[in-house]
């Protein structure tokens, strides 16, 4: 696991540029403390920051092929990369190192942009074509590693985490207003944009060729649903399993110990039982001292039962408030995900052993985790009522008081594509409008959604759940805390869920193997239940909790909030009397608005660390 950064020269000054290259890689050391170098021609200045995992002696970057016209930086882990290089060295490739990364150079020459379609693994890379003069880079299907660039009056910048861009000259930092509305509902920007201006995230299964001031961009991968209903539940519980068993092989691979995450929840379990097989796998676990916060109990007991070696922290209250502003800066965007935190922590802890850990991320997305997945099948016999019906008995509801089944009707009005519900996550769409000091023109929130839904119409409304939160949620969310709170900590993480083949079970089993009336996860549970006791395997899904919600009433971390919605850079966005409102309302009880008051505290955080500090 690695860094790097790059960009196509504006001046034609070696000296100026390998300084420029340096700074910029020197803002990302935390992805790679072991190792740092740099290519620099007339042309593009490239810069790599190293965590060493496979070929520690012999793999720094950036790596160059036989006669030196192609150079290659990469930041991730190629889990079939000696199966390609065996086939790569019959066609007469010559290799210099044992690295997955040279297996995706020649394979690249050999194969052109199809070497896409064969990798296994998490990746973001650069290959400069010195000859062509063309830049050529690509990012995995699922998004689990980060790519970044900008492009701006002739310049372009590259890189793994934005911050880098912050070093070079050529970078102007404008905050894009514009998207504050829409991190504000969906606790992320659900495009390509981002809120630094002119600075974009590659999509998940996409490439991008650059030449001559012109930039393409091209998708190389779609899932693609192909529903299987022949097949009964047995079988695609044996095939989970199966397959998992491989794929934890294959994320297994690597020259120095690795260790896993361990909450209470299957998804882990399950991982550090298959680690546990061929390893005495190190198992790391967080908690609270708040006991109905806290997992580690079950975590403890667990790793007994495997026998593992068990590592745990309690956080306090101090300390979650205190990293809070330094993890806003190594998001590179805000993220107000009360649980990144925690992970923080629970890489910081890792990092003091292993090198590189495995962790459950994407089960739930693939394999219907999640509860509200079960929200079709509540909904199945209403929405069979006609549109007319069901808009007018939500028309009423909605201006009703409150009342047992008001939310019901009122969402039971939409569509999935429009009630879906990570499109509100944190606020709506009217409230935006309230909160905000300035007038900012924006979207509904589901509009954004909207083609994403359109690519599987013609799946029933569960599926289209799932497929929207790969597509969205998965991305700029739950990878996105994944890949930055372990880097933060120069840690390696792997999702052994998010694997290619995976990924092609979770796009042919049915729904009502996914999700019950019972359960959620029910084919990929049942394919634990062979492995794990009972009481994991059926362990109720409660997510990453935190006491967050209690620490915000108490005097201290109410002031600490209170000091930054009183300040002068919050007026410069929000109405400074509504968000305290939301604060107060939260300290006396009165409301629930700790996801809200979050939102904008991570928000201020980040603005002060990037446009203040900065």
């Amino acid at each position: 696991m690695c860094g790097f950064v790059g960009y196509v020269n504006a001046e034609n000054d070696s000296e100026k540029n390998q300084k420029i290259i340096r700074a910029m890689a020197d803002r990302i050391v935390h992805r790679g403390p072991d190792q740092d170098d740099y290519y620099v021609d007339d042309a593009v200045s490239l810069g790599f920051r190293r965590l060493s995992i496979i070929d520690l002696e012999g793999g720094s970057q950036p790596i160059s092929n036989e006669d030196g016209t192609k150079v290659i930086v990469f930041n991730g882990e190629i889990y079939n990369y000696r199966e390609i290089r065996e086939e790569l060295i019959k066609k007469g490739h010559i290799f210099k190192t044992k690295a997955d990364t040279e297996v995706i150079l020649h394979g690249f020459e050999e194969y052109g942009k199809d070497i896409l379609n064969m990798l296994r693994g998490m990746f973001a890379f650069v290959i400069w074509d010195s000859r062509a003069k063309k830049l050529f880079g690509a990012r995995d299907i699922f998004g689990i590693k980060p790519f970044f660039y900008y492009i701006n009056d002739g310049k372009f910048l590259f890189g793994s985490e934005i911050k880098a861009f912050l070093s070079n000259p050529y970078f102007k930092k404008e905050l894009n207003e514009e998207r504050i509305p829409d991190y504000l509902c969906f606790e992320y920007i659900p495009t390509t944009q981002t809120l630094f201006k002119n600075v974009y995230k590659m999509e998940p299964g996409s490439y991008f060729e650059y030449t001559d001031g012109e930039l393409i961009t091209q998708r190389y991968f779609t899932p693609e649903y192909n529903i299987d209903e022949a097949k009964d539940i047995e079988y695609w519980e044996k095939l989970i399993d199966e397959t998992f068993k491989g794929s934890t092989v294959a994320h297994g691979i690597a020259d120095v110990e690795v260790g896993c995450f361990l909450s209470s929840g299957v998804d882990s379990s399950y991982v550090v039982h298959e680690m546990a097989k061929r390893n005495k796998v190190k198992t790391f676990s967080v908690g609270y001292a708040e006991e109905k916060y806290s997992e580690l109990d079950r975590a403890v007991k667990f790793a007994e039962h495997e026998g593992v070696p068990n590592f745990t922290k309690k956080i306090t209250a101090e300390e979650y408030f205190n990293i809070a502003p330094t993890v806003q800066y190594y998001m590179d965007e805000p993220l107000p995900n009360p649980s990144a935190i925690a992970l923080y922590f629970l890489a910081r802890l890792a990092s003091e052993q292993v090198k590189v850990v495995l962790s459950g991320e994407g089960a739930d997305e693939l394999f219907g985790g999640y509860h509200y997945y079960r929200e079709p099948l509540d909904f199945e016999k209403y929405m069979r009522l006609p549109q007319g019906v069901r808009n007018a008995l939500g028309n009423i509801a909605q201006k009703m008081p409150a009342f047992h089944g008001k939310r019901f009707l009122t969402r039971g009005r939409y569509p999935i594509e429009k009630r879906y519900i990570r499109c509100n996550y944190v606020f709506n769409h009217s409230e935006v409008d309230k909160l905000l000091s300035k007038n900012i023109p924006s979207k509904e929130p589901w509009t954004y959604t909207l083609d994403v839904f359109d690519e599987v119409k013609n799946e029933d409304d569960i599926t289209k759940m799932q497929y929207a939160d790969i597509r969205t949620w998965l991305v700029q969310d739950i990878l996105v805390k994944a890949d930055r709170m372990s880097m933060a900590n120069s840690l390696e993480l792997r999702v052994p869920f998010l694997d290619r083949e995976m990924l092609k079970i979770a796009l042919e089993i049915p729904a009502k193997y996914r999700i019950t009336d019972e359960t959620t996860k029910a084919a990929l549970r049942g394919a634990a239940a062979k492995e794990l006791p009972r009481e994991t395997s059926e362990m109720r899904k409660t997510g990453f909790l935190t006491p967050l919600n209690d620490w915000l009433k108490r005097d201290e971390f109410y002031a600490m909030v209170k000091e930054k919605f009183e300040s002068d850079e919050a007026a410069l966005f929000f109405n400074r009397g509504y968000i305290m409102k939301l604060l107060d309302e939260h300290k006396s009880g009165a409301a629930h608005n700790m996801k809200k008051i979050w939102s904008v505290y991570s928000f201020l955080l980040w603005y002060e660390k990037y446009f203040v500090e900065n």
